[in-house]
């Protein structure tokens, strides 16, 4: 699907909110939230709107009644110096007030989340500070013996029945054991932008697993039946709604390409490939007439 940056972080907060959602009316997220007029800014700031709420899910126990949330993507890792600067925002965040203690730090707690255990951020904070850890629930560990609760959450270890969402939010989905739950949670939400979110980038983060996306894209066919059924009739073709119709269009270009440069002609990849003749003639015309341009270049010759 090219070369652009999947923008994990939005996938995150939404993600987040979705997994909290019993909770959702008794606190407030604030994403990016700036520490001061210069850009200093947190991943996500969760106030409690009542102290003394106690949080249902597990990854939200820890909670007290302002939370600072760091967020790695799977192509990242919480490391030494990612510890200090988010304890850092914490302090800030604590001291920026106009009143002293206004903030009381006994109410602040930290929380990383990232997609593989940091070993070596643990071994420092072992060696520093002598802290206790402990996995509290399963993919959740708690660190005692710092300035703040801390908690960290690796997504991958979370459990996928409880959490539907953060726990699949990467790359080297399954179909079966992954894309199709996502797709019935996802069955029904359809206009939230938080499930929008979250669902377009996982397809988008997964797309290039699938040397064919037909299999995939069979299994959504299923679960969106009615849905896609009434957009055929608008003229739409293929995919669900956030990009799935570009993602597969794209995915599309890809393959023609490959076919293309082993010798075959636009006809034979239309027919091995089961795909509208006239859609893959514009592509491989496309791609020939213009040397060198990319899918989404190519994309927008023929689609736009």
């Amino acid at each position: 699907m090219g070369k652009k940056t999947l923008q994990w972080h939005p996938a995150f907060q939404a993600a987040l909110q979705l997994e909290l959602d019993e909770d959702r009316p008794y606190l407030s997220f604030l994403e990016e939230y700036n520490l001061s007029k210069k850009p200093l800014q947190m991943d996500t700031l969760i106030i409690k709107q009542k102290p003394d709420h106690v949080v249902a899910k597990s990854i939200g126990r820890i909670f007290r009644q302002f939370n600072v949330v760091e967020y790695k993507s799977p192509e990242d890792y919480v490391s030494i110096n990612d510890f200090y600067k988010v304890m850092g925002y914490a302090c800030i965040y604590q001291s920026n007030t106009k009143k002293v203690m206004e903030i009381p730090p006994e109410e602040l707690t930290v929380s990383f989340v990232c997609s593989c255990y940091p070993a070596v951020l643990i071994k420092h904070l072992e060696e520093m500070y002598r802290i206790g850890l402990r996995m509290e629930y399963e993919g959740i560990y708690y660190v005692d013996g710092l300035m703040f609760p801390m908690q960290i959450l690796i997504t991958n270890r979370l459990p996928k029945e409880e959490y539907i969402w953060l726990s699949r939010l990467g790359k080297n989905l399954e179909l079966k054991e992954d894309i199709e739950p996502l797709a019935r949670a996802y069955k029904g939400n359809e206009t939230d932008p938080l499930y929008q979110a979250v669902m377009d980038l996982i397809i988008r983060a997964n797309w290039e697993k699938y040397e064919e996306v037909r299999d995939m894209c069979e299994a959504l066919r299923e679960l969106f039946a009615d849905e896609l059924a009434e957009r055929e009739e608008r003229g739409l073709e293929r995919g669900l709604e956030n990009g799935i119709e570009r993602g597969t269009r794209l995915k599309l270009i890809s393959i023609v390409r490959k076919k293309l440069e082993k010798g075959l002609s636009a006809s034979e990849i239309a027919e091995l490939l089961e795909e509208e003749e006239d859609a893959v003639h514009r592509i491989y015309s496309a791609i020939q007439e213009h040397a060198g341009c990319t899918d989404e270049e190519v994309y927008e010759l023929c689609f736009k």
